[in-house]
């Protein structure tokens, strides 16, 4: 069930939302995510085949969950590289509602791929925290071993933060008639922080070559984390992306024999941090035989935005302009 609070503030609308809860009564902590106009904004804009637009969907649902317990305002990314088709992914959220996203594939090597793990293939995934200038940037890699983007999150959790934590991403295409189709993505989040620590100790990883005598860790899981775990598992995909069923009411479906608190939820929009300015400051950062290799015929040079496709142009005489400039710094 629901606290009164909660249920007075039921909203039946759910798209574009972040929504924080708690279940005090089995220790945990999450979010619910939900994206329509903004993830069909970022997919819409790039036109990838529909399992590129996908796996970038999960990675986009991903990168909310994580970055949206930032406490302060800065930024969260999440980049894979790896051997697959799809050989990178970059994914930026700008707290507290800003989310920007590309990929690079090799369109010939899809041959109809729709698995997230051969679609990846075998790689890393980053996950960087950088709260400004005054504060050191915090990064945890993980390695990518042909599995999903769920298996990901579930590893670097294990290893680096050592939070038991449950994922669990969706995205789809919705199909309206007289309409052109939208992508839709959504997401859950739960997590195991008890008072003790001790109850979040789970058990050892199987070393796989122990001798037969090994005595194995046999550390039981906490039955509220048991429970947590096996309740979210039972999420279908179509219940993470439904545009009728409010997070809340998700919620309830889930743990309703449970009390949940939710906390006031966020908005999210798709929103690129580009500008002329910053694209003339990137330029500047080159060095004048850089800056010549791309240059167009007429002696001006032309840059797009890998996250939101805007072009930049500057003229014969402003690259002219940022080259003495760079002169005259080096003097």
């Amino acid at each position: 069930m629901m606290t009164d609070h909660a249920l007075s503030a039921l909203r039946e609308d759910g798209d574009d939302r972040i929504l924080p809860f708690q279940i005090e009564e089995l220790d945990v902590r999450g979010r619910v995510v939900r994206l329509g106009p903004s993830i069909d904004a970022v997919l819409e804009r790039h036109a990838y085949p529909p399992a590129v637009s996908k796996l970038v969907g999960e990675a986009v649902a991903l990168t909310v969950l994580l970055g949206s317990a930032l406490k302060i305002d800065g930024r969260f990314q999440l980049q894979t590289r790896s051997d697959g088709p799809v050989g990178m992914l970059v994914v930026d959220f700008e707290a507290p509602d800003k989310v920007r996203a590309c990929a690079r594939f090799d369109a010939d090597r899809l041959d109809g791929l729709r698995d997230a793990g051969a679609l990846l293939g075998r790689g890393h995934l980053a996950l960087t925290v950088d709260q400004g200038p005054d504060m050191s940037r915090y990064q945890g890699v993980v390695a990518l071993e042909g599995g999903s983007l769920e298996d990901a999150a579930h590893t670097y959790f294990q290893q680096s933060e050592q939070i038991p934590t449950k994922v669990r991403l969706a995205v789809a295409e919705s199909f309206e008639a007289g309409a052109r189709h939208s992508w839709r993505a959504g997401g859950l989040i739960v997590q195991f922080l008890p008072e003790a620590p001790e109850r979040m100790r789970a058990p050892d990883l199987d070393p796989g070559d122990a001798p037969e005598d090994a005595v194995l860790d046999a550390t039981p899981e906490d039955d509220a984390w048991v429970e947590a775990q096996t309740l979210v598992a039972t999420v279908e995909d179509h219940e993470l992306i439904d545009p009728t069923l409010a997070p809340e009411r998700l919620l309830i479906r889930l743990f309703n024999e449970r009390e949940i608190r939710v906390f006031e939820s966020r908005g999210v929009r798709e929103a690129c941090r580009c500008s002329q300015d910053r694209v003339r400051g990137m330029l500047k950062s080159f060095s004048v035989e850089e800056r010549g290799d791309m240059r167009l015929d007429d002696g001006s040079i032309e840059v797009t935005c890998d996250f939101c496709s805007t072009k930049y142009g500057f003229s014969a005489e402003e690259v002219v302009a940022l080259d003495e400039a760079g002169d005259s710094s080096e003097t």
